[in-house]
């Protein structure tokens, strides 16, 4: 089959030790949520209550991934990436979040990582991509300190048993969205809108990182450590001093409340004159734990925001709207389209923070084109991985130290408060029939990896 656009892989040339893999969830692809011991999430418990999950959607079966792990790192073997990204599921090796291990669930990691190294390709595991046992939510969850130490405690049994076999490990997905999107905006699990539980959670999280990260570090100190950030990349949606000073407020509160803690080792100034009276006691306390060093960073990236102030008596900080921006190019979850963007965030981050070395975590778009005659055209998607990689590669040239890059997602799957409507994958599921079908861009993206060994 002839991919379009193949004459303009020649721009896209990363250096000779460049990683590049496809990354997943648990909850997303797994299904199988009955089997073998494993616990519930919340993400088991947000899903099958009615009105928070499009069309009733559930990851109940998904992707299926737990019976066809060893046929999908096949495709990956096909696409020719150099690595897995995946994220394991707590609640199957700790039902309760704690005390007995479940041997079965444990043994599925056992033998995918295994699988992934028969195969040659390096595992990269993530620890927590929002699927927090119900049983620890049911106590509290992250806002309860006793969820951080049975998260170190599982962290130490992940590189005990796979420490010997994996090339890193990230502690958290995305801590904003199970976070802020989770808990003040109220659309993940659990579906909560209160800021002073966002705060709470925020910061648990932030010392379950560190606590995890010092438990794995005694167990195993030679795997590389970090976490995995979705920054946002912000421009004023007028030229206003109003939306200019709101952007500010937005980036303190969405970015640095993540980045600060973590890589300086404090809260932003801002932010805690206006919120450190709503912060959980003690939190001065946790700094030093969680401003653990990290050997590597991971980005997410999908769209920019445009911020304009939304200032009024009763508004928290940061009292900021986003604002579509009109007449640009939309994904069909309706995420503006602009590479030049993801370039300006890592110019910007780079500039302002001292980091380790970064990985491109994440990065897709989310095209729903259909099976025609055998053959998924989503020119749309491969034209977005272009442009993205396109500014990544400027970021490099201009001094950004980023040593690999993870396409959102290997497969269409179970894509959280959207259900199954909205399809990232490289590769076409038909849930119906569980069938996989490469897409063009999978085809592109093989061209790619193919002319990168080349």
């Amino acid at each position: 089959m002839t991919i379009e656009n193949e004459q303009t892989l020649e721009d896209l040339r990363f250096p000779e030790e460049f990683i590049f893999g496809v990354a997943t969830a648990a909850y997303q692809i797994e299904g199988a949520v009955l089997e073998d011991g494993r616990g519930t999430s919340i993400w088991d418990t947000f899903s099958h209550t009615p009105g928070r999950v499009l069309n009733g959607d559930t990851g109940d079966v998904a992707c299926d991934h737990y019976h066809r792990w060893k046929s999908d790192l096949d495709l990956m073997v096909e696409l020719g990436v150099d690595a897995y990204r995946f994220s394991i599921s707590w609640p199957r090796l700790y039902p309760q979040g704690g005390g007995q291990l479940n041997q079965r669930g444990l043994s599925f990691y056992d033998r995918l990582i295994d699988g992934c190294l028969e195969r040659g390709l390096q595992a990269y595991p993530t620890l927590y991509h929002w699927d927090l046992p119900q049983a620890l939510a049911d106590k509290g969850g992250w806002s309860n300190r006793s969820t951080a130490d049975a998260f170190a405690r599982y962290a130490e049994k992940i590189m005990d048993k796979f420490g010997d076999r994996i090339s890193a490990v990230s502690t958290f997905n995305e801590p904003w969205c199970s976070s802020i999107l989770s808990h003040l905006l109220g659309i993940h699990a659990p579906g909560e809108k209160n800021l002073d539980a966002a705060l709470a959670v925020l910061h648990g999280q932030h010392r379950a990182h560190g606590l995890a990260v010092q438990a794995m570090r005694a167990s195993r100190s030679s795997v590389p450590l970090g976490i995995v950030l979705n920054l946002q990349s912000l421009y004023p949606a007028t030229d206003t001093d109003r939306d200019q000073e709101a952007t500010q407020r937005h980036e303190t509160f969405h970015n640095g409340m993540f980045l600060d803690p973590l890589f300086k080792g404090e809260y932003p100034e801002d932010a805690m004159r206006h919120l450190g009276d709503r912060m959980p006691d003690g939190w001065h306390d946790d700094l030093a734990t969680i401003a653990q060093p990290l050997d590597y960073w991971g980005l997410n990236y999908y769209t920019p925001f445009h911020i304009a102030d939304a200032s009024s008596p009763q508004a928290d900080y940061p009292a900021t709207v986003q604002i579509d921006k009109p007449d640009v190019p939309r994904t069909d979850i309706g995420w503006e389209v602009d590479g030049s963007t993801f370039y300006d965030l890592l110019v910007d981050i780079n500039a302002r923070y001292t980091l380790p070395p970064c990985y491109i975590t994440e990065n897709g778009a989310a095209y729903n084109h259909d099976i025609v005659k055998g053959v998924i055209a989503d020119q749309p998607r491969i034209d977005y991985l272009h442009q993205h990689l396109e500014g990544l590669l400027a970021a490099m040239r201009d001094g950004v130290d980023v040593r690999g890059y993870f396409a959102w997602s290997l497969m269409d799957n179970f894509e959280w408060a959207e259900g199954y409507d909205m399809r990232f994958g490289l590769i076409h599921v038909d849930y119906a029939t569980q069938e996989r079908t490469f897409k063009q861009s999978a085809l592109w993206y093989q061209s790619l990896l193919q002319q990168h060994r080349g």
